[in-house]
């Protein structure tokens, strides 16, 4: 789903790999794209108008697994300078897409900080709103949240609305509670506030 926001002066959309080809024609302007380490750049940029793109890499983890990359600060502030770019660009003309795999957890967490640093006057309970509308199955990714709160100097309070977004998620879909603690999810389903 794309939203032209009030919120921040441009457009934003939020998309996993699989609808990359649905977005070609909607003039994104910025691409930032979060891939684990080992898969191919997807083939959809290629039928994409002139971009600028930040590409990343790393899991969809949130605790350190052996042999797997996690979120590390120094992607979080790439995430960070990136949004910082987009203010600087001409708001009728910039479109921001941020897309990992299934558009849904690192993508989530990333527009939420690139939305809560645009802007400072807002509580972070805001950005969240505008990424569940985008995204209404966002569930984001809890140790990007965090490093990009402390980056931010937000107190925590990026991390609660979050929090509080886990609850709601729960409070619907239960089960997905179980789905993300079987993959090492655990402490997001703990931290929620109900």
């Amino acid at each position: 789903m794309t939203v032209s926001a009030k919120f921040v002066p441009f457009s934003l959309t939020v998309c996993g790999i699989e609808e990359l080809a649905g977005h070609c024609a909607v003039g994104v302007s910025h691409v930032l794209s979060i891939l684990d380490p080992d898969i191919p750049e997807p083939s959809a940029f290629g039928a994409y108008d002139e971009h600028e793109r930040l590409e990343l890499r790393f899991h969809d983890i949130i605790e350190d697994v052996a042999g797997m990359i996690p979120p590390r600060p120094g992607d979080v502030e790439r995430v960070l300078q990136f949004g910082r770019s987009l203010l600087s660009e001409p708001p009728t003309s910039t479109h921001l897409l941020v897309h990992c795999h299934a558009g849904v957890s690192r993508s989530t967490a990333s527009m939420i900080l690139m939305l809560a640093q645009a802007r400072p006057d807002r509580p972070a309970e805001e950005a969240m709103a505008q990424v569940r509308r985008i995204r209404p199955q966002a569930w984001p990714n809890l140790r990007i949240i965090e490093i990009g709160d402390a980056m931010l100097g937000r107190g925590g309070d990026i991390v609660s609305a979050v929090r509080r977004h886990y609850g709601l998620v729960l409070e619907r879909r239960p089960e997905f509670g179980e789905l993300m603690t079987a993959h090492g999810r655990g402490r997001e389903v703990q931290s929620a506030i109900r």
